[in-house]
């Protein structure tokens, strides 16, 4: 499994069974892995909080309003270990069970679930109608053209999934 190398075996065995249990292809272990290497920066910390400032903390930089939905809080999120802070990973995820069928829609799911199940050239946020939001995700822009799309801003998580695919980063079979 992608980056597997970086968490301990509990840890890949609870995403194996989060990704089975929300009807993910066999693949969605990878995809969520590249996630959360995406949203920690590599480093899988539960602690680990959003550099510009948001609030959000953790393996998919919950947000303060979302860890309160999710009757925590993003200061309870951070103390927890990675495997228990993966509890809440499920239960975010689960109203897009049978929904997350490629990586760049289990992106979505935590960026923007809106785009789930839309095409990879489907607009996130343009300068000209979202500017706030398209200036706080400029860097996902990658053609530069003032359009953040789906597959801009998937093409991240992709790089952390062939990133996390190499061997280095996996866990020799047992």
């Amino acid at each position: 499994m992608a980056w597997s190398a970086k968490v301990s075996q509990a840890f890949c065995d609870r995403v194996i069974w989060i990704a089975a249990s929300l009807g993910m292809p066999a693949d969605g272990a990878d995809w969520l892995m590249a996630c959360i290497a995406w949203e920690t920066g590599e480093t899988f910390s539960p602690s680990v909080r959003n550099g510009a400032g948001s609030g959000a903390t953790g393996l998919i930089q919950f947000m303060p309003a979302t860890a309160r939905g999710l009757g925590t809080t993003t200061d309870e999120l951070a103390r927890m270990t990675p495997e228990q802070q993966l509890d809440y990973v499920y239960r975010y995820f689960l109203p897009y069970r049978g929904r997350l069928k490629s990586l760049a829609d289990t992106y979505m799911a935590i960026l923007w679930p809106a785009g789930i199940g839309r095409a990879l050239d489907w607009a996130l946020w343009d300068s000209t109608s979202r500017p706030t939001t398209y200036r706080q995700n400029a860097g996902l822009d990658i053609n530069r053209d003032g359009v953040i799309t789906k597959a801009e801003a998937a093409a991240k998580v992709q790089a952390k999934l062939d990133r996390g695919l190499q061997p280095q980063f996996r866990r020799a079979a047992a």
